[in-house]
């Protein structure tokens, strides 16, 4: 390891520390940390990433409000009141590791071993973090195994089967685009270090595409804007798809080479006629085709496909179609042309290589259903429900279920976590957790290509323990390994991770550097970097593939007359998801296009009602043409504190599947909005 490493003492004075961020977000900022006398005195970007340059967000920036909030959670604690109502008794970290142990051999005896839950996500998105020491101990206890779907699982699945997750064209590459369609993205408010190359380009004469339902900060500067309705990225994508082919316009060469199923592609997009999409999705027709134009006589031109488009039932058939463009275009081979989406497989590492312990054959549950595993499942029940890295009450769909689910009295929940959430609150016990601030990590990017080491620039704030050595010490009470191999130290869970990586990223963050990954960070498409699929090329119509409607097969808007209004739940600018929800300011608005408002008697900062079958929202609300007509909008990630009735929009989807992987539907919400009676 390099001299930077080592954490100065607290009796030094005031030095810089150098580390990185690992959230939830493409970047993977590289960060220099002012600390004094043991304290945090600032956050800031270094330059040793490229993307970050010395640039961080402002969530980032002030993070150091989480580390010493007061609502950090700084001993372990066992619940004494009613649960959801976070009365707890603080408890040494030996008994409560006991009483979970306890509880966990308890529902293994009594109802078999798939009782237990684990229940994570991202958290802070780091490799020592998750799937390392907590999944050695709960696949050798044979838990119920989790499908992690919430997130990226049809994009992923998509960009699997199409391309093996190929690379894709860095973010420094955008200056060299003459088009750039960014399709379910805002990188404003997630990938922010994007946006000084998109910049640049466009300084450079390049056009600028947003699609997205919102007339984002970004859309406003686009040179063209597809306010298209949610669910409805599919037939755009396929028109753009069916009139290259029409046209002539598609690049057979490359097709013949490169790909297969081609004909197949045509053929799904054969009734997707331009009209038809605008149609469906509500956008101007002229403006798609100019798009079409635009996208077939341009090079390079790049694709930055987020995931907005994959949080409905099309999800998946929609990222297919947007990642067969450049293929059918032929816009790859050129710096510049391509396409982004996840760049996280590009460091040739694997999770399986250090877990080093077999999956078993245990039943699944899709995490989307966390309500129905919590209220419905009896073959077993879910007695033990093990939560870090997520804050499922904030985060799942169905979140009055979830809630139900959350609420009973013969469910034993464990909430390892930094601060008391909404879901800690449930906790009968409350483990305290690092943040990445206390504790070694690696991270990678998925959108900038950074590889970097994660450092602590403190001592853990209380009696705050990082995940790897909580989980190793409770596999040791339930027998999993013997007491004098306990606990395995930060260094050594960092030293046994990077000793699977390939030797070159290895090497270079072990000298306190930045991996790039392929082609040093700035690779070609199908130059430097190819389909990792078994015969390098490009699938378009992989038949193969399980989705639940069919491949590019369009399932049409779940709207009714009683709730006609699509709920779209983006990410802002205050929160990862939903870390730093405590935070937030003030209670979140909702954002109503007038046509919506005027005929519902709706003015702004009305207090108002959002509702459907599953529940209802109270908040104020924002009368914005930012949203198109037909689609109203709330935060992502929101705490019980940011509505009036402590619900969000989560309480208004549905627990329904993407066409492809499982994913999350949030965007299927369907709903109505009116004004809101409020009695002093």
């Amino acid at each position: 390891m390099a001299d930077t490493d080592v954490r100065p003492p607290a009796s030094w004075g005031r030095s810089t520390v150098h580390t990185a961020c690992p959230l939830d977000c493409p970047d993977c900022c590289s960060l220099a940390v002012t600390v004094e006398g043991g304290r945090i005195q600032k956050i800031d970007g270094s330059h040793a990433a490229p993307s970050t340059d010395g640039f961080i967000c402002g969530k980032v920036r002030k993070f150091d409000q989480r580390v010493y909030s007061s609502e950090r959670v700084l001993y372990p604690a066992v619940r004494r009141g009613p649960k959801g109502r976070g009365d707890f008794t603080v408890a040494p970290w030996a008994e409560a590791l006991d009483l979970v142990a306890e509880r966990m051999q308890q529902a293994r005896t009594e109802f078999g071993a798939e009782s237990v839950l684990p229940f994570y996500y991202g958290g802070s998105n780091g490799f020592l973090t998750n799937d390392l020491e907590d999944a050695r101990l709960f696949r050798q206890f044979g838990a119920s195994r989790l499908a992690r779907t919430v997130c990226a699982a049809p994009t992923s699945a998509a960009a699997t089967a199409m391309y093996g997750k190929m690379a894709g064209v860095s973010y420094e590459d955008y200056a060299h685009a003459k088009l750039i369609v960014v399709w379910g993205a805002n990188p404003p408010a997630s990938g922010i270090h994007l946006m000084s190359h998109i910049k640049q380009a466009q300084k450079n004469g390049a056009r600028l595409v947003v699609i997205d339902p919102r007339r984002t900060p970004l859309a406003r500067t686009a040179d063209i804007h597809l306010p298209v309705k949610p669910g409805t990225d599919l037939g755009v994508a396929l028109s753009l798809i069916r009139d290259l082919f029409e046209s002539g316009r598609a690049d057979r060469t490359f097709l013949d080479a490169h790909t297969t199923g081609a004909d197949s592609l045509r053929a799904a997009a054969a009734s997707w006629t331009y009209a038809r999409a605008a149609a469906v999705a509500g956008i101007d027709e002229t403006q798609l085709r100019l798009l079409g134009d635009w996208y077939a006589n341009t090079s390079p031109a790049v694709i930055r496909c987020g995931w907005g488009q994959e949080r409905n039932r099309n999800g998946g058939a929609a990222t297919m179609a947007i990642l067969a463009l450049p293929a059918v275009a032929g816009k790859f081979g050129v710096r510049g042309g391509g396409y982004t989406m996840s760049n996280s497989a590009a460091y040739g590492q694997a999770a399986e290589s250090w877990i080093k312990s077999p999956a078993p054959e245990t039943r699944v549950v899709n995490m989307n259903q966390l309500g129905r595993a919590l209220t419905e499942y009896n073959d077993p029940p879910v007695k033990v429900l093990f939560v870090y890295n997520c804050n499922p009450l904030a985060t799942m769909p169905d979140q009055n279920r979830v809630k139900r689910g959350l609420e009973r009295e013969d469910l034993f929940t464990v909430v390892f976590e930094q601060t008391m959430t909404d879901s800690a609150k449930y906790a009968d016990v409350v483990l305290p957790a690092t943040t990445f601030l206390e504790h070694y990590d690696l991270a990678r990017g998925y959108g900038a290509y950074h590889f970097q080491i994660v450092q602590p620039v403190i001592e853990p704030v209380g009696e705050a323990r990082p995940n790897h050595e909580v989980f190793r010490e409770l596999a040791v009470r339930l027998g999993q390994h013997e007491a004098e191999e306990d606990p395995l130290g930060q260094t050594e869970a960092l030293l046994e991770v990077t000793a699977q990586l390939p030797r070159e990223i290895a090497a270079i963050i072990g000298d306190g550097g930045v991996a790039r990954g392929p082609a040093n960070g700035a690779p070609i498409q199908f130059a430097d970097v190819h389909p990792k699929t078994p015969d390098q090329k490009v699938h378009l119509f992989p038949e193969d593939l399980p989705t639940t409607a069919g491949l590019y097969a369009f399932q049409p808007d779940p709207a009714t007359d009683a709730y006609p209004l699509a709920l779209i739940s983006p990410a802002s600018a205050h929160t990862v998801s939903s870390t730093l929800g405590e935070f937030r300011p003030g209670i979140a608005r909702l954002k109503m296009h007038p046509d919506d408002a005027r005929p519902r008697g709706i003015e702004d900062a009305d207090p108002v009602r959002v509702f459907n079958t599953l529940g209802e929202v109270w908040c104020e609300v924002t009368i914005t043409p930012e949203v198109r007509p037909g689609v109203v909008s709330l935060p992502k990630g929101l705490w019980a504190r940011s509505t009036e009735n402590g619900a969000s929009s989560n309480a208004l989807v549905p627990d329904t599947l993407t066409d492809l992987a499982g994913g999350a539907c949030f965007n299927d919400a369907r709903v109505d909005v009116a004004i809101r009676k409020v009695v002093n």
